[in-house]
């Protein structure tokens, strides 16, 4: 091994198919998906931005914004559980441009914005560079 091969880091992690994605694409709605498939970072990313556009469509709701940071939560660690159960070491890129990947991605973007949108500062501060390290595109794309 080289030099430069220590110096590359983490090669990128890549999750496997979520069944989730198919039958949310199918229009299934997100709470139907989460009851099915309770692990999955894509339904509960889905049931967080669907509470996220009710909210912003009510012209912020007294607690729509908690709502949606407790979905997107959940979602974030239902994706911790599968990053690690996928060879994630804790670090390194997780790109967006795998579509399998992007579950996990928008739960953490949601996460991002909830936490800024109830005033926890240092948790947006971390969530949001935490998603520009594991995809810039992502990042670009999301927040």
């Amino acid at each position: 091994m080289s030099f430069q091969d220590l110096m590359a880091g983490p090669p990128p992690t890549e999750l496997p198919v979520d069944p989730a994605d198919a039958e949310l694409a199918g229009g299934a709605s997100p709470g139907e998906v989460v009851r099915r498939h309770p692990a999955s970072p894509a339904a509960w990313a889905a049931l967080a931005l669907a509470a996220k556009e009710a909210h912003d469509a009510d012209a912020g709701s007294a607690d729509g914004d908690l709502t949606v940071y407790a979905y997107a939560r959940v979602g974030y660690h239902r994706s911790l559980d599968m990053l690690r159960r996928n060879g994630w070491k804790g670090h390194g890129p997780v790109p967006w441009e795998h579509e399998p990947n992007r579950g996990f991605l928008r739960s953490l973007a949601l996460l991002a914005l909830a936490a800024r949108a109830i005033g926890e500062q240092e948790e947006w501060e971390r969530c949001s560079t935490f998603l520009r390290d594991s995809s810039p595109a992502a990042a670009d794309e999301l927040l």
